[in-house]
């Protein structure tokens, strides 16, 4: 079946061993506590470790579930870290991508791009389905392609205390939704074959001419909410059988088309916060918000002023396969439709209706002023840095990855006089099932070189020295990373195995250590992707960050975000230190003096 295609060249995940993995975390725990509280730290782990200690009883539990399952990790990760979340899935979970803008400025050319699309996804779709698509490769490492079939006709349904996902084969509709307005669309016709671009646009026509008023409930609104409070809204809405129709389609569709309304023009230095916004969270209730089903794995936006993007939910769909579901759109955006359109009278788009009773009308009266309440707490800051991009690491020797987190971490550091638990996130799709680990950023040889960076007793030659053994020491933890060795899923593992087991939690994982370790202040990600595109999310804690970074040849595309209702944490002034830190570290690099 398309669903195991070409799986059997990847290898299972493998477990660490266990000592390695506790020396990896202490290690990364020198440079965030000070020495007399790692003691402490130090004396659990020998406990867990030693001699009638939980550790190798819980290392066996995982090393016999690798023996007899898929992944060892991949289902319990996605499960505790998202489907167990209770949070609103805009902003804190779904990553938004914002694309180049197109040269159209009216809903005509919305509408014509909007087709042109639509047949770019289902071609994509069209390659998936025939094992068409080759194998990728990173560092000659053939990866697991498994996501890709479940990127269609997904959807994460709500429940009180855990979502679930469904995943149907065969649907033959895409969702439109316009002026919060649903409707089902079938893209193909009753030979089988895929609509043409024509056929889809003539289709979009007939559905903006259906959907011209705003006066209905935005249904949509309601997958913005608290998990749990959504969850119960949800078992109230499919009782009746019209909405439990309506809602069967949308989660069925292969994906979702968000054709948005007008919004107010902006300056053009914050046209790309504005633009990541918009796709990120539609912008508010008054604006874009209840154009969106925030479940639905793969949600396409199309603006009316050339914007456009694509939202989507990660226990479903991740970075890289989104990535190449992108290029492959981008690729085919390039070329003239190709078919002659058969003139066959097409079915009107199917208007779904919902039959509103006083309470969901106050859920959805509640779910947005949440909605705006969050969209207001956001502070997003997208800017491009053009002073360089990859090439400059790349012609000192440096890893361009590595050399961002360094500057990531400076600038941090400049605006809080501390280093905090970041991550960036590692690719485990060398391995069958895999998903994503953390390489956690902050080292001691990165906080050597931060702490040395302003002080001018200390020469160029020495601070690039320690510029490079931060690097150095980065690039061993990603490649590690690489090779399923990383820490943070493993300790994750045993956590939950002990869990499993019905034991108690070991003291490990309970002291304030681990809290503040797993307390991700910085969430960086940098964009898998070969094209201008920006993507953004929303920090992990109240008091942190986001980071996501897209190096190009010769430019760099940042986006910054923070709550406002923090008042330590601006995405304004993190951004602009790191402007200024990037700047500086060029001139380490290359005195101009």
């Amino acid at each position: 079946s398309a669903m195991h295609f070409r799986c059997f060249s990847v290898p299972a995940q493998p477990v660490p061993p266990l000592a390695q993995t506790l020396q990896g975390y202490l290690r990364a725990l020198e440079p965030l506590i000070p020495e007399e509280e790692l003691v402490h730290t130090r004396k659990n782990i020998q406990k867990f470790c030693g001699e009638g200690g939980l550790g190798p009883q819980l290392q066996e539990g995982l090393e016999r579930r690798a023996k007899h399952s898929n992944n060892w990790i991949s289902d319990w990760w996605v499960q505790w870290a998202y489907l167990e979340s209770r949070q609103p899935l805009p902003v804190h979970s779904n990553p938004a991508i914002s694309l180049p803008k197109r040269d159209f400025s009216d809903w005509r050319g919305q509408l014509v791009f909007a087709s042109k699309l639509i047949a770019a996804a289902l071609d994509f779709k069209n390659v998936v389905d025939n094992g068409r698509l080759p194998v990728e490769y990173m560092r000659g490492q053939p990866l697991c392609m498994e996501l890709f079939p479940l990127l269609f006709s997904s959807c994460r349904i709500p429940g009180r205390k855990h979502d679930t996902i469904t995943h149907h084969s065969r649907a033959r509709h895409i969702t439109v939704v316009r002026n919060y307005q649903f409707f089902q669309m079938d893209v193909y016709n009753s030979d089988g074959s895929r609509m043409t671009e024509s056929q889809i646009h003539a289709q979009l026509l007939r559905i903006r001419a259906e959907s011209w008023k705003t006066d209905k409930e935005p249904m949509g609104i309601l997958t913005s909410e608290h998990r749990q409070t959504w969850g119960q809204a949800y078992s109230r809405l499919l009782k009746d059988k019209l909405n439990k129709e309506s809602v069967r389609a949308i989660e069925k569709g292969l994906f979702t088309l968000c054709l948005d309304s007008p919004v107010m023009r902006v300056s053009d230095d914050k046209y790309s916060s504005r633009m990541a916004a918009q796709i990120l969270h539609g912008g508010g209730t008054h604006s874009n918000s209840g154009n969106r089903w925030f479940d639905k794995t793969l949600q396409f936006v199309v603006g009316e002023d050339g914007s456009w993007g694509l939202l989507y939910e990660q226990a479903t769909a991740e970075g890289p396969p989104i990535a190449t579901l992108l290029d492959h759109i981008l690729q085919y955006c390039k070329k003239p439709d190709p078919k002659k359109t058969p003139l066959i009278p097409l079915q009107m788009p199917k208007k779904l209706y919902f039959n509103i009773d006083r309470e969901i009308k106050r859920d959805i009266e509640h779910a947005k002023q949440n909605l705006d309440i969050l969209i207001n707490d956001l502070d997003i800051r997208c800017f491009n840095f053009q002073r360089f991009g990859k090439e400059l690491p790349k012609r000192h020797n440096l890893s361009p990855n590595s050399f961002i987190q360094v500057a990531l971490q400076l600038a941090y550091y400049k605006v809080h006089n501390e280093v905090c638990a970041s991550c960036d996130i590692a690719s485990q799709r060398m391995f069958r099932g895999g998903r994503t680990d953390y390489i956690r950023s902050p080292t001691n040889q990165m906080l050597k070189f931060v702490l040395t960076f302003d002080d001018p007793s200390i020469t160029r030659e020495a601070k690039l020295e320690l510029l490079r053994e931060a690097i150095e020491t980065y690039v061993t933890l990603t490649d590690q990373a690489l090779k399923g060795q990383s820490i943070d899923r493993h300790l994750l593992g045993l956590k939950l195995q002990a869990i499993e087991e019905g034991l108690s939690v070991p003291r490990l994982f309970m002291d304030t250590a681990y809290g503040l370790a797993t307390h991700w202040k910085l969430r960086t990600g940098q964009v898998p992707a070969n094209t201008d595109s920006v993507m953004c999310f929303g920090p992990l804690v109240p008091d942190g960050y986001a980071v996501c970074y897209n190096p190009q040849p010769d430019h760099v595309h940042f986006s910054v975000t923070a709550f406002n209702c923090c008042e330590e944490t601006q995405a304004e002034t993190l951004a602009a230190t790191l402007h200024s830190t990037l700047c500086q570290l060029q001139e380490l690099l290359q005195p101009t003096v």
